[in-house]
């Protein structure tokens, strides 16, 4: 079970099944002990009166009982109500309502009060109060018995009825810890929708107004989105300086290259060129980049209606000393997705492509819900059909791949990898130049 409010409120309605179980049990034995407590102390009673109705004589018949002065329920046959006397010699006499029938009582020592439980007629459940005397130089053993067969009724109806109360409090319990749970449990709402506004690049880190219990675990997240932050963003600027870095003693070299002492070793010259010329490309890219991914914060969803103008407007600076039209459509509804500086770095790379082979005309087109598709065309020349091969081959690299297309699209090619997506070059039908078709499915890109 991974839900904790469900592991929670299991655990709240098996204690309180657990602890109405152990009322109930409680309850019922208090009951009983009362109920026999008081039974016992009016056998007690009636043996008090019995002792005193009493007399001992020299006749044959030296015990005599005074019926008079005791209860009359003991001269009615089978009554429920009974009383045993057993003398020193062994002789007993019992109350007339135990008719033919007797009961076990054996013969106490001085002093010993006894209770317990025995069967009587009738099949009857009799608790037996019982005690030592001595009266008028006599000893013996006066039990008196009660049929606690109502008792046990009145018990039996006790117990259910204790029983259907505790399960409708257990019901009214069950329902009201079941509400403070998930109103508890509802404070966390306000933090799942801050990590989809996370996620959807709507804000950059997440509220601290949480119970305690998880506020340290949304302090640290807050902290390692800032250290992730910080560490992309000087990743960035460190590959961008870099490239800056490199440029002036990179034009040094080609300055040398291109003098006359190596005019005399053309092959020499001709692989030095080569090799300086892969390292300016490794620096294009890596300012190409930089420059593409802009300031915004790591993490953050690329929402295409607000960032393809942005785009556009820094291929039109790049490519200022030629009259571009880049038109771009956002299909309506379109959700944000992916990493903002993947996208940009693969929209971007993309369409620098397109504006480098394009005559007048770009045109960039963003679709789709389940699949985004993003389609990137240009009236230039294109590509024929032994080139766009090339460029679908898996794994090709700078040298490998046709010159003007190998770059950017190295990049794009990356990123749509590591998004499980498909990438598909082809002749535009509607501007005639190359046609670059993305899909990326919206799983892999949320």
């Amino acid at each position: 079970m991974n839900s904790l409010q469900r592991l929670l409120q299991l655990g709240l309605t098996l204690s309180l099944m657990l602890l109405m179980s152990i009322l109930w049990w409680t309850g019922s034995l208090v009951v009983r002990e009362i109920g026999e407590d008081l039974i016992g102390s009016r056998l007690e009673h009636d043996a008090e009166s019995l002792l005193t109705a009493m007399t001992f004589t020299t006749g044959a018949a030296p015990l005599q009982v005074q019926l008079k002065r005791i209860n009359p329920i003991y001269k009615q046959p089978f009554s429920g109500h009974y009383y045993i006397i057993r003398l020193a010699d062994g002789s007993i006499q019992r109350s007339r309502s135990l008719w033919d029938q007797t009961l076990d009582i054996q013969t106490l020592q001085p002093g010993a009060i006894a209770q317990w439980y025995t069967s009587g007629p009738s099949d009857q459940k009799l608790l037996v109060w019982a005690r030592h005397y001595q009266k008028q130089g006599h000893t013996f053993t006066l039990a008196v018995a009660e049929d606690i067969t109502p008792l046990e009724g009145r018990l039996a109806s006790f117990q259910w009825t204790f029983a259907g109360l505790s399960l409708a409090v257990l019901f009214i319990l069950l329902i009201v810890q079941q509400r403070i749970i998930h109103k508890s449990f509802k404070r966390l709402d306000t933090l799942h929708a801050e990590m989809r506004s996370l996620e959807q690049g709507e804000i950059g880190s997440l509220s601290q107004d949480v119970p305690d219990e998880i506020l340290p675990l949304v302090q640290e997240f807050n902290r390692l989105l800032e250290l992730l932050a910080q560490r992309l963003s000087r990743s960035r600027n460190a590959l961008g300086n870099l490239a800056h870095a490199l440029k002036g003693p990179l034009n040094l070299l080609v300055q040398y290259l291109d003098s006359e002492e190596l005019k005399d070793h053309p092959k020499l010259q001709a692989r030095m060129q080569a090799q300086q010329r892969r390292i300016q490309q490794l620096m294009e890219r890596e300012l190409k980049r930089a420059r593409l991914a802009g300031s915004g914060t790591p993490g953050y969803r690329f929402n295409a209606q607000q960032e393809l103008p942005d785009l556009v407007d820094v291929l039109k600076q790049v490519h200022h000393k030629r009259p571009l039209d880049i038109q771009w459509q956002v299909e309506a509804g379109t959700s944000a997705f992916g990493d903002r500086e993947d996208m940009l770095e693969l929209i971007g790379n993309i369409l620098d492509n397109a504006c480098k082979w394009a005559k007048s005309r770009v045109l960039c087109t963003v679709t789709g819900a389940d699949t985004i598709n993003i389609t990137i065309e240009d009236d230039g020349a294109g590509c024929s059909e032994q080139e766009i091969n090339q460029l679908l081959q898996r794994g090709a690299r700078l040298d490998e791949t046709v010159e003007g297309h190998g770059l950017g699209l190295a990049i794009a090619k990356d990123i749509v990898k590591l998004y499980n997506g498909e990438i598909d070059f082809h002749q535009s039908k509607a501007l005639g130049g190359l046609s670059v078709a993305i899909k990326l499915p919206y799983a892999t890109t949320c």
